[in-house]
């Protein structure tokens, strides 16, 4: 005979937990703080394609408190299971480390600061070798375009959707990559971060063709990406994600002045101090 639901069970089992609400409430204020400094370091700054980054220790700190601002609403599902399976070793009496679920943190932020670094290596490297050839009125439009045509292509590779499948299993991943003490919390922060990097490299070189300091365009990329990581319709998710890729390199391509919220090079853009 199946056994029945009490009511009582019933609403334990779809209650919140209170340390649940509170988790998600950190890193969310986290992430309102950061798109707020994010603000007001990009006031004044060009803000279309080709941006300049500024010094390395302007655009670093810069690109930290961004991928602060974008990131940990989409991921805070994977620490909140952190969480929760750290309480339920301190339950059991096992070894518990204080602050493990910070050292998380900052692995997982570890991973998308080293990747800043490689993309303004990237971008400066670039800069020397093409020079005036890749400015916006020769070829910087066309590589926009490939740029945003090539994350499209990418939303559909078994590599993004083996990463996402990583990134959307917060329970999997924590259960088969479980590392004790705070060493081991940042460990996992890395490995965690190597994934969701994999699955959203290639988002943020959109981001880069379209304007990596223009805050509308952040907003943009990061929905995309809680699309992706927090919607329960994955497949819905990446069409829609590819869909919007597709038709933003149509336009840059053929209508760049039509695209919303695109600051068009040479169109009356301010330039960064």
């Amino acid at each position: 005979m199946a056994t029945s639901i009490t009511p009582a069970a019933a609403r334990r089992r779809s209650t919140v937990a209170p340390w649940a609400l509170i988790t998600y409430a950190v890193l969310l204020l986290l992430a309102v703080v950061a798109w707020t400094v994010s603000d007001l370091r990009m006031s004044g700054m060009d803000s279309g394609p080709g941006s300049p980054l500024g010094t390395f220790g302007f655009f670093f700190i810069t690109w930290v408190v961004m991928m602060t601002a974008m990131m940990f609403p989409s991921a805070a599902p994977m620490v909140s299971m952190y969480v929760n399976i750290q309480r339920g070793r301190r339950r059991r009496a096992m070894d518990v480390s204080a602050g493990a679920a910070a050292c998380f943190v900052a692995g997982y932020l570890l991973v998308w600061s080293a990747a800043g670094v490689l993309a303004y290596l990237g971008v400066k490297a670039g800069a020397q070798l093409g020079g005036s050839s890749i400015g916006w009125a020769h070829g910087g439009q066309w590589i926009a375009a490939g740029i945003l045509l090539s994350a499209a292509l990418y939303e559909v590779t078994p590599l993004k959707q083996a990463c996402l499948t990583r990134c959307r299993s917060p329970l999997s991943f924590v259960l088969t990559s479980w590392r004790s003490g705070r060493t081991g919390a940042l460990r996992m922060g890395v490995r965690h971060g190597a994934w969701c990097l994999g699955c959203c490299w290639a988002l943020m070189a959109a981001l880069f063709a379209l304007g990596v300091m223009s805050l509308a365009w952040m907003a943009v990329i990061a929905a995309l990406i809680a699309i992706e990581k927090l919607l329960p319709w994955r497949r819905i998710g990446v069409t829609a994600t590819t869909i919007v890729l597709v038709a933003l390199a149509a336009g840059v391509a053929f209508a760049p002045a039509h695209v919303p919220a695109l600051t068009v090079p040479g169109h009356g853009m301010t330039e960064m101090g």
